[in-house]
């Protein structure tokens, strides 16, 4: 009965891969700005991420950031972040890794607390990740992050610590997938 189970439900995951259209034109997506093709939220390589195409979604952030000799942090972390979704978590370290802000830069934002944290979980070191945790929850309000904006000028409701949300999606869904315990953000809210 088990492998009977089991036969349906790879059957299933397989006829879904087959129905995901991860098709796109490189020419437009190398021709976007990187505001178009990483903050748009439906457009871009999110696109893709949203049809359930992870993989594409990753080569495709990877060649944009190739193809404009990009060192963005950003980028580094949304490739990162594909990655880990499906199972690469040592690319997606190294990507994280390169995502870390100067000390400058992340002065009073705890941004790299944010990143420690991750890569603990994809490490699957708990205490790491606990310890992450633990210093962005300690973070400050900077002056002006309640006026944050985003891309078009629009105010944008902050929560802070930002990303501490998803450091305790991680916590509560440990021992799951990345895909799986990032998914699980608002649980621990719930629990």
């Amino acid at each position: 009965m088990t492998m009977f189970v089991s036969a349906i439900v790879m059957a299933s995951l397989l006829m879904a891969a087959e129905d995901r259209d991860c098709s796109y034109d490189r020419t437009a997506m190398m021709a976007l700005s990187q505001n178009e093709f990483d903050q748009d939220m439906s457009g871009g390589w999110r696109k893709l991420a949203d049809a359930g195409c992870e993989r594409e979604a990753a080569d495709l952030i990877a060649d944009w950031r190739t193809t404009h000799k990009s060192r963005s942090t950003t980028l580094y972390w949304h490739e990162g972040q594909m990655r880990a979704s499906i199972g690469q978590y040592d690319a997606a370290i190294a990507l994280f890794d390169k995502a870390r802000k100067s000390e400058s830069e992340d002065a009073g934002w705890g941004w790299n607390h944010y990143v420690d944290g991750t890569i603990a979980f994809l490490r699957g070191d708990k205490a790491a990740l606990l310890a992450a945790r633990t210093r962005l929850s300690l973070m400050p309000e900077p002056e002006g992050a309640k006026n944050a904006i985003d891309i078009h000028g629009n105010p944008v409701e902050t929560v802070w610590p930002l990303n501490l949300d998803v450091l305790d999606s991680l916590i509560s869904c440990w021992g799951k997938s990345y895909n799986e315990a990032y998914g699980c953000l608002g649980a621990s809210k719930a629990d």
